[in-house]
């Protein structure tokens, strides 16, 4: 065992991966420790250079793993306080060493910028230690999970709004629906699942759209491009801003048929203002989906 150092002491470390989303979290572990014999640790807390959202909150748990790996948390103060961008820890039990876990939610005043956070510890023995992490840039995308899609029903899909609607909806939001859910279970061809622009008539048979719903959007399919954020499964795999700035959709269609569960699509909208990817969480073959959307503004 490495010989402890004298003094108070510090570190930290950023524990979630992938790009930082507004209103998503990004997590930190702040570990302190001083030799009990020289003090104990009066209070925790860290300063962001954007106060962050709702939410935000340095965990008054300290952790440690048992012998199943299970980690079990032991309470060392009260519930943090925040004040604007600093948010404090008070500590109620003799500690001498401690790793506490802060998670700030991303304002949405954070859009496009950068954050750092400034940790900083004191102990009873008057003294005081910092740690800076950062920056970290914050993303420009939007993201929104699990939207149900139905054929004939939620079938109107609008990347501008995030949102899917029905057509007396879609009719309202006419100059914003993007793509057509649809599903048709045809002998001559794998049609199945599907996204299909508004403008793309012969791709959606049957299909009699609202009035006013005609946009021609780019659709490119995408396979084994399973998101984490999307996905929320093992798949270390993220898509981030510089995707969709780099992406070329110019030769795209502007419809993707026989979509697959866990398959995914790039879109354009028809007035190149938005650029997004569609990841299929599930299907069901009575004809529904289960969709998960992020979006980047061009």
């Amino acid at each position: 065992m490495p010989t402890a150092k004298d003094g108070l002491q510090n570190d930290a470390i950023k524990r979630t991966l992938g790009p930082n989303m507004v209103g998503q979290t990004i997590e930190i572990a702040y570990a302190m420790a001083i030799k009990p014999e020289q003090g104990k640790i009066s209070s925790a807390q860290v300063e962001a250079s954007i106060p962050g959202a709702t939410g935000t909150f340095l965990q008054n748990n300290s952790f440690y793993t048992n012998a199943s790996g299970v980690d079990v948390p032991v309470q060392i103060g009260a519930p943090s306080v925040t004040t604007g961008a600093t948010t404090l820890v008070t500590f109620g039990k003799d500690t001498s060493a401690a790793t506490l876990r802060y998670t700030y939610v991303i304002p949405e005043e954070a859009r496009s910028k950068t954050v750092s956070f400034k940790f900083s510890a004191t102990s009873s023995n008057g003294q005081t230690v910092t740690f800076d992490l950062g920056p970290y840039t914050v993303s420009k995308m939007d993201m929104v999970r699990n939207l149900n899609v139905s054929n004939n029903n939620l079938a109107y899909i609008s990347i501008e709004n995030m949102a899917v609607y029905n057509s007396a909806n879609a009719a309202a939001n006419a100059g914003k629906v993007d793509l057509v859910y649809l599903f048709r279970n045809i002998s001559t061809s794998a049609f199945n699942h599907a996204f299909v622009s508004p403008a793309a008539t012969e791709y959606l048979p049957g299909v009699t759209l609202p009035a006013g719903v005609n946009r021609s959007s780019k659709i490119l399919k995408a396979f084994n491009l399973q998101d984490y954020n999307l996905a929320l499964k093992q798949f270390g795999i993220y898509i981030d801003d510089r995707d969709f700035q780099e992406i070329d959709l110019s030769a795209a269609p502007n419809f993707a048929i026989n979509m697959k569960a866990e398959a995914g699509a790039w879109i354009e909208t028809a007035d190149g203002k938005y650029r997004a990817y569609i990841y299929i969480n599930s299907v069901n073959a009575a004809g529904t989906a289960v969709i998960s959307i992020k979006r980047y503004a061009m």
